[in-house]
């Protein structure tokens, strides 16, 4: 799984997904992120089609919504998706919250069935704390392959990173910038200063270091180009010192039907 990837939460106008997820496809971006709830399936799926790049190499990730997670909706919905999509299958597909309809021991054997099919490589799960990481690895006879949270300098995720070291479980995280908060934070900025990068790239660059895949949503070149600059930039121990230490906490998500975080 590519380490940068393009979020497309919120980027709901479907001329300006199409758009972006093209310029980031041709800009060398190989990991595209979207969801049922996102309701830009098709408009991902039309920049896919129209980027310079061949299909085989981009990882495309999608999620299943908290009111489809019974097994018949996870099979009909992933087929939608797939449709949606215009392609024949997924790199990773998500249980977007364990929530709504989601029993891990009903609902991650049909997304395994999904995989037996060929209609998705991986499985991954989302917003899930170790109690239902280890619920869900329970089910499936195995670690699912990814768990997407939000995580940012401000949303540090100790626990989740620990859990995920200790059991090969990649990790990815939704909104890397804080939307935008991180922006502000002077100590962010400073860094960003000190290498003469943006705020942006010393947060996902950050992630990197902590071996964590960031999805940074972006719609404008410029933003496309930036966050994929932070792969040039090289923290050194004492920057990331000094991120850990940021004595802030701010966690941006927060739905009602959320975990007990």
């Amino acid at each position: 799984m590519p380490v940068l990837g393009l979020g497309t939460w919120e980027n709901d106008d479907p001329a300006q997904c199409t758009e972006s997820v093209k310029t980031a496809l041709e800009a060398g971006y190989r990991h595209v992120d979207t969801a049922q709830i996102y309701r830009n399936e098709a408009a991902v799926g039309e920049g896919i089609a129209a980027a310079d790049v061949d299909r085989e190499d981009v990882f495309l990730a999608s999620k299943v919504w908290i009111d489809q997670l019974a097994p018949a909706d996870v099979a009909e919905s992933t087929r939608e998706s797939l449709d949606k999509l215009g392609v024949e299958s997924v790199d990773l597909m998500y249980v977007h919250w364990p929530a709504g309809a989601y029993d891990p021991a009903e609902t991650l054997p049909a997304f395994a069935e999904l995989r037996d099919e060929g209609l998705i490589d991986r499985i991954g799960v989302s917003n899930f704390e170790p109690e239902h990481l280890d619920a869900a690895t329970d089910a499936l006879g195995e670690t699912p392959f990814a768990n997407q949270v939000e995580m940012h300098p401000l949303l540090r995720q100790e626990a989740l990173r620990e859990y995920a070291d200790a059991n090969d479980l990649e990790l990815v995280a939704y909104s890397p910038l804080a939307r935008g908060a991180i922006l502000n934070d002077p100590t962010i900025a400073e860094i960003a200063e000190e290498h003469g990068v943006s705020p942006a790239q010393v947060s996902l660059a950050w992630l990197r270091e902590k071996g964590v895949t960031a999805i940074p949503k972006a719609t404008g070149e410029a933003h496309i180009q930036d966050n994929l600059a932070s792969l040039d930039l090289e923290l050194d121990d004492e920057d990331v010192a000094t991120i850990d230490a940021i004595e802030r906490t701010d966690r941006q998500l927060n739905p009602d039907f959320g975990p007990d975080w």
